[in-house]
């Protein structure tokens, strides 16, 4: 039975999920390890829902160290069909202010400590990524900004970069050249893993500060700062809620099907564990 139909990932500074009702917390293992923390299960807006906080309560976990398919694999295991994942982001462009959220589209990776799919050992597979991020998803969200008075833009480019350090000026002036929105260290790697897992993506990420690119960057203090999480966090518990009652109940975009035509090895030559390993994923494609 399907425990939840919509997952939400929180970032830095929302680590819960206000507003939810008949709350209940699961703890699940998957084949490739455990999420990031249990996940905190509910009714938001009379939908259901599965709350996860990325870095685990209390935030104990680096970009890095998160271990990204086990987050997507266990929405799959609850049922989710669509995740909205929210992120803190330094920002590239003058236009993109601390408290602004940005919901991308596009996605430049800078990554290189991470596993990215759940292809691999002994099963080749491809995906169509051109259009990283579900559509409806995005423009539901965007929607959502506008009713409860959240400057949210549709559209940019996230530069995912590995961290833990921020990037130098270099760096953030190389991003600048590409035309890059904002900057981040998380979530590439769910959006890749959700197109296999062919559930519907999009992120709100929002500005805290702008990237040292700046050049008012290092009056910036730590305590204004904290200050933008919490009005972001806040601000964005009004927006997944509003996108969560606004998401059409039915999916009809190409997130759908996203791995129909994506695995390459024959059935035959698929290993067995293989095939176990991603029966909840792919297992109707083993024929």
């Amino acid at each position: 039975m399907q425990q939840a139909e919509i997952g939400i990932i929180g970032g830095s500074g929302l680590y819960s999920m206000p507003g939810l009702s008949e709350v209940r917390e699961v703890k699940l293992e998957t084949p490739f390890g455990e999420p990031s923390d249990d996940f905190i299960l509910g009714n938001l807006e009379g939908r259901k829902v599965a709350f996860l906080a990325r870095h685990g309560r209390g935030h104990r976990l680096l970009p890095s160290e998160l271990n990204f398919r086990a987050n997507i694999y266990a929405m799959k295991m609850l049922g989710v069909e669509r995740i909205l994942s929210v992120s803190a982001v330094g920002s590239l462009k003058e236009e993109h202010k601390p408290t602004d959220f940005v919901i991308p589209d596009q996605f430049i990776d800078r990554t290189y400590l991470r596993t990215s799919t759940f292809f691999g050992n002994g099963i080749v597979g491809h995906v169509a990524f051109g259009d990283p991020v579900c559509g409806t998803v995005a423009a539901s969200a965007a929607k959502a900004c506008n009713e409860v008075g959240v400057v949210g833009k549709l559209g940019g480019t996230y530069v995912c970069m590995e961290g833990p350090q921020f990037s130098t000026k270099a760096e953030s002036n190389l991003y600048r050249s590409w035309g890059a929105d904002v900057v981040g260290m998380t979530n590439l790697q769910e959006a890749k893993l959700a197109r296999e897992a062919e559930i519907c993506y999009a992120t709100v990420a929002m500005v805290t500060d702008y990237d040292c690119w700046h050049p008012h960057h290092d009056s910036v203090t730590i305590e204004q700062i904290v200050a933008v999480l919490h009005q972001n966090a806040e601000n964005a518990a009004k927006v997944v809620r509003a996108t969560v009652g606004a998401l059409p109940s039915q999916r009809s975009c190409g997130c759908v099907d996203a791995a129909k035509f994506a695995i390459l090895t024959q059935p035959s030559a698929i290993p067995a564990e293989a095939k176990e390993r991603l029966k909840l994923l792919f297992g109707k494609y083993f024929v």
